[in-house]
């Protein structure tokens, strides 16, 4: 397995950029997803990592060498598409098997790499089944051990889950990430979904049209975001952003929404009234009969142990969640209060994070039981 090291990679296409002076550094042995919404430029990414496309500019060095305009076949990586991309009229076996039947190896380290593989991803039972009769959980294995068997530095991943339903994708997401674990393969995800980045991943870049806006592990990105697109984005309930006025400066720990004052983390630098956006995620919502912000209860969500109450406020909705032993009623008029700690506050015009939350555990509170 080996690092692999992206420096200012642009691709552009015609007028258009689909990525712009992307920079990062995958570890030797990480797993490592590129996030994002449709059309950001992960894919774009990855294909250039893989060398199925060429950059316009920039370098991709792979177990630090150079291989940013060499071909796909010269660069000793394995990828795993969408679509499972099996060939029907082979059984398992010789799927798995044919890219080292295609590079000529003995049949005898052909077999012994096959059956490693299948036994790995358990589905050495089916070594001899047509690939057309199997599930779609099964069908992934194959692929994943068409990759496997060709022992190379990095696993490139597109999307590899997209096509199975949601109970098969949560089970894939926890055996990936265990066949990772046994490999201590170099991966590299594409993933549209913030469940799975966040439930596999050791580090994550969150894309936006074609730029990487944060890099980090998933904690530190839940926890303290670098713009307003990533808390939009990850989380869900997303962030919730709420306007504040009053001019404050750096080393504040105040801010005024209404006339309510709220305790934020310091301020890093000074930040004017139309520039302060104060950033809450829904479990830092606390409701208490005092408290300075208030809004109207619209709805609430029942998820079993807890519950996304929904409050309309001057300064647009509010979601909080909380224990269902919370009890409000549609219409009500609530306080809120937040932990100043756990708070964001970003600049309204650029979106980029003034001050964010620190890494602490959450503690959650209720207003009446």
């Amino acid at each position: 397995m080996a690092e692999i090291r992206i420096d200012n990679l642009v691709k552009q296409f015609g007028g258009f950029a689909a990525v712009r002076g992307t920079s990062f550094t995958i570890a030797d042995g990480e797993f490592f997803c590129l996030l994002g919404p449709s059309g950001c430029g992960k894919t774009t990414t990855l294909r250039m990592i893989a060398g199925l496309e060429l950059p316009t500019s920039g370098t991709i060095r792979l177990g630090g060498e150079d291989v940013t305009f060499l071909r796909a076949r010269e660069r000793d990586i394995a990828m795993v598409f969408q679509l499972f991309a099996l060939y029907p009229h082979m059984n398992v076996r010789k799927n798995i098997a044919f890219p080292l039947v295609s590079i000529g190896l003995p049949r005898a380290e052909i077999r012994r790499r096959v059956e490693e593989a299948a036994r790995i991803l358990r589905i050495d039972q089916l070594l001899d089944h047509p690939v057309g009769g199997l599930s779609g959980g099964d069908r992934q294995r194959v692929a994943l051990g068409r990759a496997i068997v060709r022992e190379p530095k990095a696993f490139l991943m597109d999307e590899p889950l997209g096509a199975l339903d949601a109970e098969f994708r949560h089970i894939m997401c926890g055996e990936l990430r265990a066949l990772h674990d046994r490999l201590k393969a170099t991966t590299v995800f594409v993933t549209h979904d913030q469940l799975e980045a966040m439930s596999m991943a050791d580090k994550i870049a969150v894309m936006n049209n074609g730029v990487v806006e944060q890099l980090g592990s998933p904690q530190e990105i839940y926890d303290r975001p670098a713009t307003m697109f990533v808390a939009d984005f990850i989380g869900s309930p997303p962030m919730n952003f709420i306007r504040c006025s009053g001019r404050v400066a750096s080393g504040a720990t105040q801010v005024t929404i209404d006339r309510a004052e709220i305790d934020v983390p310091q301020l890093r630098e000074d930040a004017t009234t139309e520039d302060l956006v104060l950033g809450v995620r829904p479990e830092q919502v606390t409701l208490c009969d005092d408290g300075g912000f208030r809004g109207e209860v619209f709805g609430t969500e029942y998820l079993g142990t807890t519950q996304i109450v929904t409050i309309t406020t001057a300064h647009g909705t509010v979601k909080a969640r909380l224990p269902t032993s919370v009890r409000v009623e549609r219409s009500e008029r609530v306080g809120m209060s937040f932990r100043a700690d756990r708070l964001s506050l970003f600049n309204g015009v650029t979106g980029r994070a003034i001050r964010t939350a620190l890494h602490e555990q959450p503690e959650r509170g209720g207003r009446r039981g």
